[in-house]
């Protein structure tokens, strides 16, 4: 099975490097209904923390951080990969922008379970188009249903995130 490359916008916050701070805000998305495909944290500076959210809705995460008073970067581009988990999975991604002399800004990767992985992968800006076109990487799209709004769906079938579970 081959990898499913998407091609994300993504935005991140500075925060104080403080206790809860960071699930304080995973939270408050969460409770907004902003569907978040990746959350990294890393330290950003001295008591700093720089949160990158790369979300379902762009729109959806704009609108909730102007809610909460939150100051979102400018938009950026990411690409989310998810694949077979097999021995080379990652390092063969990897291949295919050495070989078009893209370098990584940053990759997280991690095993999902025993057959999958997914990575988060960053490249410099001045080479998202590229490794877009080297990676066949599909543009993540976005529903135009406003999800915010209950209005928006039949009673009988409320969104996802208005029931919230502890599971």
């Amino acid at each position: 099975m081959a990898e499913s490359i998407k091609r994300n916008d993504y935005r991140y916050i500075v925060i104080d490097d403080e206790g809860s701070q960071a699930a304080d805000i995973g939270n408050a998305f969460w409770a907004s209904g902003v569907a978040l495909l990746a959350f990294s944290a890393f330290p950003h500076g001295p008591g700093k923390s720089q949160l990158d959210l790369v979300p379902e809705n762009p729109g959806a995460l704009e609108k909730a951080a102007l809610s909460m008073g939150l100051t979102l970067s400018d938009k950026k581009t990411g690409f989310v990969v998810h694949g077979e988990n097999r021995p080379g999975a990652v390092a063969r991604v990897l291949n295919r922008l050495a070989e078009a002399n893209i370098a990584i800004t940053a990759m997280q990767a991690v095993s999902a379970d025993a057959d999958r992985f997914e990575a988060l992968l960053w490249v410099k800006p001045s080479q998202a188009e590229e490794a877009a076109k080297v990676l066949d990487a599909q543009v993540n799209q976005v529903d135009t249903v406003e999800e915010a709004s209950m209005e928006s769906f039949p009673a009988s079938d409320p969104p996802a995130w208005s029931v919230h579970s502890e599971a």
